[in-house]
């Protein structure tokens, strides 16, 4: 217990020594009727590229609208395309990335519907092409399209083929040398038609591509269980354990490796949230409820040598549940953890804190004591972090989308007028 206070100590007596530097900048006006501009599976918000930043958003009538910045500016160029949403449904969220050449991809409006995704016509320019294709298969129920960069520029888009309770994973790669997206798995995480797996990933160093996930077995948020785990070394073709064993694919319920074993009717959400430390090991966060406790608590799990170990930073006090089907009204965000220079990031949103956006910082090896840091004073009701994930990766500098939005529970829409888009700047 001594130890355990005088790492709480020291770790505050750093933090107040490192005064953080948060900065906001309007971009423009932004859709607020619910949260589908805010979603915690955004892959990606903003992307920065050659000192240039790039953020997509719907506007107040659900124009799909992609802006453009110098690093470190307040004035954007933002192009109102011609494409348009269905807002009205939270989970049509908008994701974008630039690959290694400067071209802008974009993936928007999907639950459930037919692939959308366009290209800019040039390296970043903010003009599109018409809607188009990549396989051509396999694209007529997408959800939760993701895009992550890897080495040389290259890409993968992950999408969830199917629906809530019985879909699959689809892997894409784009290559810069054929301008072109190929198949690379038609099925890694197979819900054998009984269920699904709600994932995120993370490339870290050497390209590896981390995967973990829970499983649903229906329609209702109850049902999610377990934490799952999967990595690749050869970008995305065949997928390992955490012990190095190679997985027969498709990936199923029977054959995943569980890090940690969670019951159904824990409270777990739906998608996790990944990083790599310095090491290359995997970190997790998301949020349950033990059993035998009445409150969901955000939870971090890491590797120490070869075992998975789970942290609970146990800091809530107001106990919810989770249940029923569509987008819901949460008094939590699910969070986004971001690590560097021996240090790992929680980044959430609880009412218990008046909605603000809030850091949980520790510190390795043992992530043991988690200091909490507010990055505003007021609140944003139905927010969830997303952040660019190239600026944090080269400079270690986290720029989060921020907008104050509202969620009536089960997709419900809110008389809400249009509000203020922002990007939050922290160097720490």
């Amino acid at each position: 217990m001594r130890e355990r206070i005088l790492g709480v100590l020291c770790l505050a007596a750093t933090l107040l020594a490192c005064e953080p530097s948060v900065r906001r900048v309007d971009v423009g006006w932004g859709w607020a009727r619910n949260s589908v501009n805010t979603p915690v599976f955004r892959k990606n918000a903003l992307y920065t590229h050659l000192g240039y930043q790039y953020i997509g958003y719907y506007d107040a009538d659900g124009v799909l609208v992609i802006g453009k910045r110098a690093s470190g500016s307040r004035d954007w160029e933002l192009k109102k395309t011609r494409y348009q949403g269905n807002t009205k449904d939270a989970h049509n969220a908008i994701s974008l990335i630039v690959d290694g050449d400067g071209y802008i991809h974009v993936s928007w409006d999907h639950h459930n519907s037919k692939l959308r995704y366009i290209r800019s016509t040039a390296p970043e320019v903010l003009d599109f092409s018409d809607e188009i294709p990549m396989i051509d298969r396999e694209e007529e129920v997408v959800s939760y399209p993701e895009f992550y960069t890897m080495a040389g520029g290259d890409l993968l888009f992950m999408y969830r083929d199917g629906g809530s309770g019985h879909g699959d994973l689809i892997i894409n790669k784009y290559s810069l040398v054929t301008a072109q997206w190929t198949r690379l798995q038609d099925n890694l995480i197979s819900g054998e038609g009984e269920r699904n797996a709600y994932w995120q990933a993370c490339v870290g160093d050497g390209g590896v591509v981390h995967l973990s996930w829970v499983w649903r077995e229906s329609s209702d948020v109850a049902s999610n269980h377990d934490m799952s785990y999967a990595k690749s070394t050869d970008g995305g073709l065949t997928w390992q354990k955490s012990n190095g064993d190679t997985y027969t694919l498709p990936i199923t319920a029977a054959t995943a490796e569980v890090v940690k074993y969670i019951p159904q009717h824990s409270d777990l959400i739906n998608q996790t949230s990944m990083a790599t430390d310095e090491d290359g090991r995997p970190m997790i966060v998301s949020y349950w409820k033990n059993q035998g406790d009445s409150v969901p608590q955000y939870q971090f799990i890491t590797q120490r040598e070869d075992r998975w170990v789970c942290r609970d930073l146990g800091f809530r006090t107001v106990p919810f549940s989770l249940s029923g089907i569509g987008t819901k009204a949460i008094p939590i965000a699910r969070p986004q953890i971001v690590a560097a220079n021996d240090r790992a990031l929680v980044i959430f949103r609880d009412v218990e804190r008046g909605n603000k956006v809030t850091v949980a910082m520790s510190f390795a090896p043992d992530y043991e004591a988690w200091e909490l840091r507010d990055l505003t004073t007021e609140g944003f009701a139905a927010w969830e972090p997303t952040l660019d994930p190239s600026l944090w990766s080269h400079k270690a500098e986290l720029n989060l989308f921020l907008q104050d939005v509202t969620q009536v529970d089960g997709e419900g829409i809110a008389e809400t007028e249009a509000t203020q888009v922002q990007v939050l700047e922290w160097k720490l």
